[in-house]
């Protein structure tokens, strides 16, 4: 099968031709009819740190899914051939202290399908039965493999019971750009987004941002506007930016919460006492989605019609182009990517 795989320890990746993996009694093979490129398969295409601490080569890139079940293992009871399936991309070990008391998106010992095992650019992939997710025909294969990424701006959102309420998003990559959609369909008052690329700001607006502001600008003075000088109620952090994770939280109101999915690249410094303590703010950590509750709410925001994804998806290509992919996310122009096989 082809397959895109990662060979060096060096940027880049190669077409390759590779067999088809062959699942264990616990796993399903899929035949993969569309995946879409994440900023963590872009830092591996790129070889960053944390792709050099992470990934053992070579290695078979990506992890957003969704395709149709040809092979079942024979332990497998819950999911059949033909099935239209996309994959929760945490494989958690079921039996730590995390897993055991209902917190399974934070196992101790948890696996990332595409990163601690090979991913899913290629023709077949093969995976644990119980991390896959039927998805209903109503959602498009192009849209069915973004139910990963969406339920990585749900449990942002979620976190803050935006109903009502004034959201500042800081950072307009593809999370950031979900989260919009998100924040408005669970009921928030005024979405503000701050985002230094005008092409990412113009299109928070089009996903349904009330106001698109550049970090540089004087966000304070425009927080001060539309909240009567009380601060945003909730700052969903998708950019692993220092100065944007500072910024959201002088924002907060005193009392409010922050909610944070992406990842700095080494350590933050942050004024804990005048911006987190003594305002009693909140902050959460955001690991990827919640299993599976997550899931349930994407399926029903698409199948439903509540959430509009066709305009986040910029660019489609084929599998064998990836690397317009890989080109499109290192100058930011893009929402999200879909490669097809």
């Amino acid at each position: 099968m082809t397959a895109v795989v990662k060979t060096e320890a060096e940027p880049g990746a190669e077409i390759k031709q590779v067999p088809v993996p062959e699942p264990s009694p616990t796993q399903i093979l899929i035949e993969v009819k569309t995946t879409s490129i994440c900023g963590s398969d872009y830092h591996i295409y790129s070889w960053n740190e944390w792709a050099r601490e992470n990934i053992s080569l070579p290695h078979i890139m990506g992890h957003e899914v969704a395709g149709e079940v040809v092979e079942v293992g024979e332990q497998v009871t819950r999911v059949e051939k033909g099935d239209f399936v996309s994959a929760e991309t945490h494989i958690n070990c079921g039996h730590c202290y995390q897993c055991r008391t209902g917190r399974a998106h934070i196992c101790q010992n948890m696996e990332i399908l595409g990163v601690h095992t090979d991913g899913v650019f290629a023709e077949y992939a093969a995976f644990e039965s119980r991390v896959a997710v039927k998805t209903p025909e109503e959602i498009p294969a192009e849209l069915a493999s973004l139910q990963e990424p969406l339920g990585n701006a749900i449990d942002t959102i979620k976190a803050g019971s935006v109903r009502g309420k004034n959201v500042l998003v800081t950072g307009a990559g593809p999370a950031g750009l979900m989260s919009i959609a998100v924040a408005r369909a669970f009921g928030a008052a005024t979405i503000t987004v701050t985002e230094p690329m005008k092409y990412r700001r113009d299109m928070a607006v089009e996903m349904g941002a009330d106001f698109a502001l550049d970090p540089g600008d004087d966000v304070e003075n425009h927080v001060n506007e539309i909240t009567d000088g009380d601060g945003v109620d909730f700052v969903a952090e998708m950019s692993g930016v220092e100065a944007a994770i500072r910024q959201g939280l002088r924002q907060l109101t005193p009392g409010g919460k922050m909610a944070i999915l992406g990842l700095p690249a080494g350590e933050v410094t942050l004024d804990l006492n005048n911006d987190l303590i003594f305002k009693g703010a909140e902050i959460e950590g955001i690991t990827g989605r919640e299993m599976y509750e997550t899931w349930y709410i994407a399926k029903r925001l698409l199948r439903e019609g509540i959430i509009d994804l066709d305009k986040l998806v910029t660019h489609k290509f084929s599998l064998q182009e990836y690397e317009k992919g890989m080109k499109l996310m290192e100058e930011g122009r893009c929402g999200k990517i879909v490669l097809s096989t």
